[in-house]
């Protein structure tokens, strides 16, 4: 028959055995709250950097327009300019 020390010691051990195994389980659980965070942060991001390029897409078409009309306005002054001219 075990004595009391060796019965508290094996106790004693058995709880460190069960506290570092929680530990451990919530040292993972961590982990993958910080992983699913990062993963929906990355996300976030992601939809905001395709939004911006397509705003600039956007901008830079609507700007290519505008200089499209600008240079066949400038064109038909130019030519007025020609006709009134002579």
């Amino acid at each position: 028959m075990k004595s009391f020390g060796e019965l508290t010691k094996e106790q004693a051990k058995r709880e460190s055995a069960l506290l570092s195994y929680l530990m451990g389980e919530t040292e993972i659980e961590e982990l993958v709250n910080f992983e699913a965070e990062l993963s929906e942060r990355r996300s976030e991001t992601l939809f905001k950097i395709t939004t911006q390029i397509e705003d600039t897409e956007n901008a830079l078409r609507q700007a290519e327009q505008l200089v499209q009309r600008l240079k066949k306005h400038l064109e038909q002054l130019k030519s007025l300019q020609r006709v009134l001219s002579k």
